[in-house]
C-alpha cells in the first residue's frame, strides 16, 4: 500500500485509489460484522461456492471487472489519506478479530466460513485491487 499514490494509475474498473481504498476497507468490515450483506438465491449461493473452492484448489486471483454487492461499491469521491488510514486501521481490526476467531461461519455468496477461508478470501481481494493499480 505504500506504493500507492491519489495519482495512481488503474489498469481496470472504474474507481480511482481513494474509491478502491474504501471499497476494500467495506469489504474487511464484512467478516467484522459491522456490514451485512443481503442474502442472495440458490443458484448465485452455489456459484460463490464453487468459486471459492475453484480459488483455493487452483490458487486462481479474482477476475477483473467481476459485479459486487450494492452495499460495497463505491461510486462516489473518497479522500485518499483518509481512506488509507481507515484501510489500514480496519486491518488492524481485521487481525485482532482473526487471532480470537470471532468471525462468522458463513458468507451469504461463499457459503461455510473457517478462519483460513476468511483469511484466504480476503488476501486474494485486497491482491487483486492492489495489483488493479500496480502496487
Amino acid at each position: 500500500m505504500a506504493s500507492l499514490s491519489e495519482n495512481s494509475e488503474r489498469k481496470w474498473g472504474r474507481m480511482n485509489a481513494a474509491q478502491m481504498l474504501h471499497h476494500c476497507n467495506l469489504i474487511l468490515q464484512i467478516p467484522l460484522k459491522k456490514i451485512e450483506l443481503p442474502e442472495i438465491n440458490f443458484i448465485l449461493r452455489a456459484i460463490g461456492i464453487c468459486t471459492k473452492k475453484e480459488m483455493q484448489i487452483f490458487n486462481n486471483g479474482i477476475p477483473h471487472n467481476m459485479p459486487g454487492f450494492r452495499k460495497v461499491i463505491v461510486n462516489f469521491e473518497c479522500d485518499f489519506e483518509q481512506e488509507k488510514f481507515k484501510l489500514l486501521k480496519t486491518l488492524d481490526d481485521y487481525q485482532e478479530a482473526f487471532r480470537k476467531k470471532q468471525f462468522p461461519d458463513r458468507h451469504v455468496l461463499f457459503g461455510k466460513m473457517e478462519e483460513k477461508d476468511w483469511g484466504f478470501l480476503e488476501y486474494k481481494h485486497l491482491d487483486h485491487h492492489l495489483k488493479q493499480f500496480n502496487a
